[in-house]
């Protein structure tokens, strides 16, 4: 519970040059100072100043237990907002425990996943963008992904949510002082001029939630996977992409029975790539599961790289690969373009445009590395309406984020609706009031309990 003093080891249990054990919370220097003893004994940690670093050693009654250096922290100037210690020690993963029970036997309990950073959300150091934004940088896959998490970290996301937040409420208090005193504050022509800051406030939501299909592509990475009949070059394909024989590549059909996901770093973009079995009829059972698999993968797919052997004529089991890619963004490889060509773009192409498919072909050679420069580009294109750049741009990487901005514009458009049909003042306020509501759900000022304790449950250990 909030109040007490909690600990946990911050650094990950194995053996490294150095762990740190961090203790948070109102007993946290009554703890230190029974356990920490300086090389002449006479220095006592509750009497130093904040933010300094002490040399010494950790002791479980006579026992000594480690040489550390411990580092102060006075609420409310430290992560949590409370009275912090950190006890940094050997980074062996015996002596950690070791220190964390001892911690733990003078006063502390362990901490729960992020109760850390849950506490630094209680006590109002920051936000609860920023605060989800802790877990997003500790799992960044790619430079772009890292920048946009630290932005919110700052609080980029917190500061223009806060804003929008400003504008609305305005609105809801001067409706109720009209309501309050209508001799005094008049309403004549405010429906008009409301309409007017709704209009501006819902281009600012809309703006920010357009930015969600690129937030999750460069938080989560795309999703891609690569298919194709047996023999196609799919296994070639992935190895080539990931710059190592990952997959097994050999003449015979049916090699690839299992799925194979690996991530690869794209120009900054992070590609969840997933190599699958060769698409066909088979009696083999084995392969049977593998196919079915291959075929699950697909239909969840980002993008799809349909790999085809252009050294051989379209089959019956390219025709039904075909029928599958409807409804996803598709790129052709036509691999083997250094052997002789017995499949042209112009077939691949009347056939993708009969099916109405979003494509791109290009012809490629696994064996020879030809034309996988060109291969990213267009994955870049794909996604991408113009080149990523590391910027101020505030992107949604949360869908938790952009259902509040959705519901928050939706009940925009619905004081919209009540001024059209030229309702009375008292009914904006309420969808004004839920608009505000709804982007208090990002910040966390209209969060319940349970929520928050799912949203930290998620961290790690000791943040």
């Amino acid at each position: 519970m909030a109040g007490d003093t909690i600990a946990a080891i911050a650094t990950s249990m194995t053996n490294s040059g150095i762990g740190i054990v961090r203790i948070s919370g109102g007993e946290s220097f009554s703890v230190i100072d029974r356990i920490y003893r300086s090389k002449d004994r006479k220095k006592i940690l509750s009497q130093m100043p904040s933010h300094t670093v002490h040399y010494g050693y950790i002791y479980d009654e006579d026992k000594v237990i480690d040489e550390v250096m411990v580092l102060i922290m006075r609420a409310p100037n430290s992560y949590t907002a409370e009275d912090t210690i950190e006890i940094d020690c050997h980074g062996g993963a015996l002596v950690m425990k070791r220190i964390l029970e001892t911690v733990i036997k003078y006063g502390a309990r362990i901490a729960e996943p992020g109760e850390f950073t849950k506490r630094a959300f209680l006590n109002g150091r920051i936000d609860l963008s920023q605060a989800e934004s802790v877990i997003e940088v500790i799992n960044a896959k790619n430079d772009f992904a890292l920048k946009t998490s630290v932005d919110q970290l700052q609080g980029k996301l917190k500061n223009k949510i806060t804003r929008i937040k400003d504008k609305i409420l305005y609105e809801i208090a001067f409706i109720e002082s009209s309501l309050d005193d209508p001799e005094h504050i008049s309403t004549d022509g405010y429906s008009d001029k409301l309409n007017e800051n709704i209009i501006k406030i819902i281009i600012e939501l809309e703006q920010l939630m357009q930015t969600a299909e690129y937030g999750t592509v460069l938080k989560e990475g795309i999703d891609t996977v690569i298919v194709g009949k047996p023999n196609a070059g799919k296994s070639s394909l992935m190895n080539v992409l990931l710059g190592r024989d990952r997959a097994i590549v050999t003449d015979i059909e049916g090699t690839t029975r299992d799925v194979l996901e690996e991530q690869i770093n794209l120009n900054g973009i992070s590609l969840n790539l997933v190599d699958t079995a060769g698409i066909r009829e088979t009696n083999d059972e084995v392969e049977k599961i593998g196919v079915n698999k291959a075929k699950e993968y697909l239909s969840k797919a980002d993008l799809i790289i349909y790999t085809v052997d252009a050294s051989t004529e379209i089959d019956h089991n390219d025709e039904k690969i075909l029928r599958q890619l409807k409804g996803h963004k598709v790129i052709v490889l036509l691999n083997k373009s250094d052997l002789r060509k017995k499949v042209s773009e112009k077939q691949i192409e009347d056939k993708l445009l009969s099916l109405e498919i979003s494509f791109k072909i290009l012809s490629v050679s696994a064996k020879e590395q030809q034309g996988f420069e060109e291969l990213k580009s267009i994955i870049q294109e794909m996604f991408f309406s113009k080149e990523i750049k590391v910027n101020d741009q505030i992107y949604i990487t949360n869908i938790r984020h952009k259902n509040a901005l959705c519901s928050a514009r939706d009940s925009l458009r619905m004081v919209q609706k009540s001024i059209e049909d030229q309702m009375p003042e008292d009914f904006y306020s309420i969808d004004l009031r839920n608009a505000y509501e709804q982007l208090g759900y990002i910040t966390g000022d209209s969060i319940g309990e349970d929520l928050v304790n799912e949203i930290f449950s998620k961290f790690c250990m000791g943040k």
